[in-house]
């Protein structure tokens, strides 16, 4: 595949050998942004992880410090109480039954996550095929499925992001936007590999973290001394 002339000239920018420190990294990612809008800017961590073995698939979620730059819409499926407190804490769309009604009839999905309490969790459970293939299925492990939906949604509305390992131990996740400040991007990188080495499974064997890189939306990636993390 062809690399259009802008990726080409801010890969002129990046050395593929050289393992820059978190700070230089950063500073180099908002460099090397070539789209018109405001892109992106993608964490990848590789790590020694075999994803076959049910204590070393990681998944879970982190409210960064500075959020993501995107604001998502949630739909919380609660009854009484859990409903109104969504509701106040400032979710998109409440309801129960009519609402997982509405995604199956409807094919309606106008909301990035979804958040439930553990009683509604049978009857959305009928739409796992629906529902699981677009990553929308809650989860405990990712705060998702609830008794406290308003500080899910809070946490949602600040900038949490929802991490699991690939079949090949690889973590991606949007650490915030080019227009972030340099500071704003440094906390929410560190916070996030933070967390990572703080779950580290206790089965695994050698170097646990492989390798970290952070690039912009279609630009090309940095990769990051792990060495220059506190740890």
């Amino acid at each position: 595949m062809k690399k259009g002339k802008k990726y080409v000239e801010a890969s002129k920018l990046v050395d593929r050998i050289k393992l820059y420190t978190k700070e230089e990294a950063i500073s180099l990612v908002k460099k090397t942004s070539i789209t018109k809008f405001d892109a992106s800017v993608e964490l990848a961590i590789r790590l020694n992880l075999d994803t076959k073995q049910a204590d070393q698939q990681l998944r879970g979620a982190l409210v960064l410090p500075n959020g993501t730059g995107k604001t998502k819409k949630v739909l919380v499926l609660a009854k009484g109480d859990q409903a109104k407190l969504a509701k106040e804490a400032g979710a998109d769309y409440v309801g129960d039954i009519d609402m997982i009604t509405k995604i199956e009839k409807e094919n309606w999905f106008d909301f990035d996550i979804i958040v439930a309490t553990p009683e509604m969790m049978p009857i959305l459970g009928k739409l796992g095929k629906i529902l699981g293939p677009k990553g929308l299925m809650p989860n405990p492990k990712t705060g998702t499925v609830t008794m406290d939906t308003a500080k899910a949604v809070s946490d949602v509305k600040k900038g949490r992001v929802e991490y699991r390992t690939d079949s090949l131990g690889n973590v991606h996740v949007i650490i915030g936007k080019v227009s972030f400040t340099e500071e704003q991007l440094l906390e929410n990188l560190v916070a996030f590999v933070s967390l990572i080495i703080k779950v580290k499974p206790s089965t695994v064997k050698g170097e646990y973290v492989k390798n970290i890189s952070i690039s912009t939306t279609m630009g090309p990636g940095i990769k990051i001394d792990l060495d220059s993390f506190d740890f």
